[in-house]
């Protein structure tokens, strides 16, 4: 008996290691094309589709064709968008007037345009609370709305300046502060910051991705490292090595991968081997700044705004060094797991 259990335990051990190891690749590539910069990359799962913020408007994209469905019009810089199912809307951030577009979520037309704050950037949904939360990088705040009015709340000072953040589903938000490297806890009923804790030794957070079942954050930082923090304790509990110049996180707890899409056009892969125990499992090439993803956790992929470039300005270095987007080459790739052999 003690023999067969040592074999069935090695046997479950040599399957886990091939799911674990089996590669990612890209299997679709869908031009769009069209004019102006890219911000966040959100899909929304039931619908099967994608929402892409493109400088003046947001774009909505067929998952499964690439097709595009409609545009959402009249923004003014872009960024995030955040799907209230139930309400029939979509929110999406205009960064330049400091305001935040509803839009319907069948026609794609605007129903109302609701202030916001300086720099309104990512901008998230969190169901317990019903609102929606905007981070406002340059006003070190969080615009809070209520998606079925459609009007502001209250504006929350968050003593630091935001990016990405992520609903935990118990009535409480999380969001990185990329300026003073740490993450902020806000109680979403009570508008108010309730924690902040340092993401040290990982600097400049900005994508954040969530593991509700083991209460842990992903922050992905522009210093190359990946933290993970344990959101009960309110600490740093793990870090991993990622690619430079993440911009785009997610977490799939059917796979516990965790994913990190950077501007040195990589998709770093980390395995959760336990709550506190990681490991990058792939480095997938994806293409030159290519760091805003969403990850569909119903169906398991990976979406990432991608673009071909002309040669760079003469004498450009460092960001500067690359070259204008060429005209209709704007493209979604989708990464999805190779078939286990």
């Amino acid at each position: 008996m003690r023999k067969l259990a040592i074999v069935l335990m090695l046997a479950a051990g040599t399957v886990l290691a091939a799911q674990t190891s089996t590669p990612y690749r890209i299997t679709h590539t869908y031009t769009l094309g069209g004019d102006g910069s890219w911000d966040y990359v959100v899909p929304d799962p039931p619908a099967h589709r994608v929402f892409i913020g493109r400088q003046n408007r947001v774009m909505v994209v067929d998952q499964d064709s690439g097709s595009l469905l409609g545009e959402v019009t009249g923004i003014d810089g872009a960024h995030g968008t955040a799907i209230v199912e139930s309400a029939g809307r979509g929110f999406a951030t205009s960064g330049n007037d400091k305001s935040v577009v509803m839009f319907d979520l069948k026609t794609y037309k605007a129903l109302g345009r609701i202030p916001a704050d300086e720099d309104a950037d990512a901008i998230i949904y969190d169901r317990p609370s019903n609102r929606v939360f905007t981070f406002n990088g340059d006003a070190h705040t969080s615009t809070v709305i209520d998606p079925r009015a459609g009007t502001q709340v209250t504006n929350i000072p968050l003593g630091g300046k935001p990016e990405y953040g992520a609903s935990a589903g118990d009535g409480k938000v999380y969001a990185n502060l990329t300026d003073t490297s740490e993450v902020v806890e806000i109680d979403a009923r009570a508008a108010k910051v309730l924690r902040r804790w340092s993401t040290e030794p990982c600097k400049q957070p900005v994508a954040m991705a969530i593991d509700v079942a083991h209460h842990r954050l992903f922050s992905g930082c522009r210093s190359g490292v990946l933290a993970v923090s344990d959101y009960e304790a309110g600490k740093v509990a793990a870090t991993a090595p990622i690619g430079s110049g993440v911009d785009g996180a997610g977490y799939d707890p059917a796979s516990s991968d965790v994913f990190a899409s950077n501007l040195d056009g990589t998709l770093t892969v980390i395995h959760q081997d336990g709550p506190d125990r990681y490991r990058v499992i792939q480095t997938l090439q994806t293409a030159a700044a290519s760091r805003n993803m969403g990850l569909d956790p119903t169906n398991h992929r990976v979406f990432i705004a991608a673009a071909k470039f002309g040669p760079p300005p003469a004498g450009a270095t460092g960001s500067r060094a690359r070259g204008p987007v060429l005209p209709g080459s704007f493209s979604l790739l989708v990464v999805e797991r190779e078939p286990a052999r």
